[in-house]
Order: structure tokens, then C-alpha cells, then sequence
């Protein structure tokens, strides 16, 4: 008896032996849980606007449909550099996305300045969307070959000119020292051909150069001009619609591809819902803008018809030298022919 218990509890040792050896080595070679994608977004979108509201709610809606798998992180008001600056972070996978405008893009695809960079090109909103669906695939397809995934595109409404003194014609803003973004020689060179004083800078210089007397003149859209005072050093504004503020929301598509299947069609379906909210309330907050710096003490300008067609004409004189060196020439020719099309009735 003594024997056959001793060799019973030789057994149960051995079989506890085995569960936990069974144990150490299953628990080794079991996958480890998936850690969460953290997807680090950029934006010069001020806090608290509408742009920077509908990014935290993509947020939230992509925490939810990930089960909280996918975290996504919002970088506002430029806190990580300029876009020419988000842009080599993403490349460096120091951020995974950002959203840009048409000047941040076009680091990426020079086509994305064929939605901006044509001033006086656009009568309406109404086109700005009619030419932007039309160029939208080839546009897509060139970022996507790049490394980037578009998410959505959207814009924020008018870019207008906010100056120290009064401007009505184009002649009176050549007189100025004007704002132009930095990191394009190109546009530099076709404004001062056509006879403008421009003055290249990153857009977190507009209101200390204002200050300074480094500039007299900003383009601006008017959410960003009330958020960043550029009202109170340049109390002016001119109502010609320069050209309409466009951007898109990017992605790497290494990150992108990386994050299930399932889970990137729900979360691709969030992103273009706040994309659409975005330009909604991206407009009417444009034209908000307008009306608290009024109240404030901006002194607007409405050009007559005839000095608008001024504005046009110095626009359109530039067209040939824009194609070709900042527009590529087959997006450009295709935003024409999207214009011709639609103003012959083709909506």
C-alpha cells in the first residue's frame, strides 16, 4: 500500500509537472495580444473650430469601432511645424497623418495645387466641388502611388485678402508687402513677374511680420485669420474670391494597410462623413468669421463688377506661367475643361 501510494503521488506530480511545462510552453508560443494603432494626426486647424471639432469626433468613432484598437491622436493650431514640416514627419513615420491644404499636398503631388492654385479661377463653391469630383480619382491615384491614403477632402470656404490699409484694385496691393507661403520659388517668381512684392514666409509668421512691417497683406481664409487676431494688425479685408482654401486628410498607406480589413471600411466610412461635415461647417464658419471680426473693427471692401473683372484679368495673365510650374499642366488643362463643362451646363 505504502508502494502504491507513493507511486500515485509520483504520478500526480508528474502529471502537474506536465500541465505546468504544457502551460509555460502553450503560453509561449500563443500569439501576444495586438497592441493598438496609434495614428499621430497633424493640423494647423485652431482648437476649438469646427475642423478641430470633427477630428476629435472621428476620434471618438474610431476608438468605437476598433473596440479601442486604433487610437488616433490630434495635433492642433501647427503645434508640430508647419505642413511642409508634417509632411517629412509622416515620411519619417513620426506622424502617421495629417490634414493639409492644397500647399501641404502639393509636397507630397504637385496636382493638389489644381483645387487651390488657380486664382480667380472658381465663380462659386458650386464649381470648387463640380472641378474637385472630377479630379479627384487621378489625384487620389498619385497619393496613393506616393504612400498616402486620402480620407477625405474638404475646404474652408474663400481665401480673402486682409491688409493694414484699404485695397480695392489689384494695382493697390502691389503697392504692398504681400504674404506668400514659404517653400515655393516658383510662386514667387510668377507674382513678382506680374509685378507683386511678395514676401515668402511659414503661415505662424503672418501676424508678427504684420507686426513688424515685414508685411502689409495677407491671403487668408477668414476662420483662420479671426483664430490667429491677423484682423488686428491688418483691419482690412477685400471680398474678391482669391481662391478657395482646399485640403484633404492623408494617411501613410503602410499604416493604413496595416489596421484589419473589417475595421478600415467602417473607419473609412466615419472619415468621409466628418469630411462632409468639415466642409459644411467649415463654410458657414468662414462666413461667421467674417462677422466677428466686423464686430471687432474689420472694415470689409466689396469690389464693384468692374473692378472685379480688374482682379480677374491680372489673375488669368498668369495662367500660362501657373501651368506647367505650380499646377502640373494635364491637371490644370483637366480643372479648365471640368470649368467649361460645367458652366455649359454639365451639373
Amino acid at each position: 500500500m505504502e508502494y502504491a501510494g507513493a507511486r500515485m503521488t509520483c504520478v500526480r506530480f508528474r502529471w502537474l509537472v506536465g500541465l505546468v511545462f504544457a502551460g509555460v510552453v502553450l503560453g509561449c508560443s500563443a500569439p501576444l495580444a495586438k497592441a493598438a494603432t496609434r495614428i499621430k494626426l497633424a493640423t494647423l486647424a485652431p482648437t476649438g473650430s469646427a475642423y478641430h471639432k470633427s477630428l476629435m469626433r472621428l476620434r471618438d468613432e474610431w476608438r468605437q469601432a476598433s473596440n479601442g484598437s486604433v487610437n488616433l491622436v490630434v495635433y492642433a493650431d501647427g503645434k508640430l511645424g508647419g505642413e511642409a514640416d508634417t509632411v517629412g514627419l509622416m515620411g519619417l513615420n513620426s506622424i502617421q497623418a495629417s490634414l493639409l491644404t492644397a500647399v501641404g499636398l502639393s509636397e507630397i503631388e504637385p496636382g493638389a495645387e489644381g483645387l487651390q492654385s488657380i486664382p480667380m479661377g472658381f465663380r462659386d463653391l458650386a464649381e470648387v466641388d463640380f472641378v474637385g469630383e472630377r479630379l479627384r480619382p487621378l489625384l487620389e491615384q498619385r497619393l496613393a502611388a506616393k504612400g498616402f491614403v486620402v480620407l477625405f477632402w474638404t475646404d474652408a470656404g474663400w481665401v480673402h485678402f486682409f491688409t493694414k490699409s484699404p485695397v480695392n484694385t489689384p494695382d493697390d496691393l502691389k503697392r504692398m508687402k504681400l504674404f506668400t507661403w514659404a517653400g515655393s520659388p516658383e510662386t514667387v517668381r510668377i507674382y513678382k513677374s506680374a509685378g507683386f512684392n511678395v514676401i515668402p514666409l511659414e503661415t505662424a509668421d503672418i501676424l508678427p511680420s504684420l507686426q513688424t512691417g515685414m508685411i502689409d497683406a495677407a491671403p487668408a481664409p477668414p476662420v483662420f485669420a479671426l483664430a490667429g487676431q491677423v484682423d488686428t494688425r491688418a483691419p482690412h479685408m477685400l471680398q474678391v474670391n482669391w481662391g478657395p482654401l482646399v485640403g484633404a486628410c492623408v494617411v501613410r498607406k503602410e499604416t493604413w494597410d496595416a489596421i484589419p480589413a473589417n475595421l478600415r471600411e467602417a473607419m473609412a466610412k466615419s472619415a468621409l462623413e466628418v469630411g462632409r461635415e468639415i466642409k459644411e461647417l467649415g463654410r458657414q464658419e468662414s462666413r461667421e468669421a467674417v462677422q466677428a471680426m466686423e464686430r471687432r473693427g474689420l472694415k470689409v471692401a466689396k469690389p464693384t463688377p468692374e473692378v472685379e473683372a480688374q482682379w480677374r484679368a491680372a489673375a488669368e495673365a498668369v495662367y500660362p506661367e501657373i501651368r506647367g510650374s505650380i499646377v502640373p499642366a494635364d491637371v490644370f488643362d483637366q480643372a479648365m475643361q471640368a470649368l467649361k463643362e460645367y458652366r455649359a451646363g454639365a451639373r
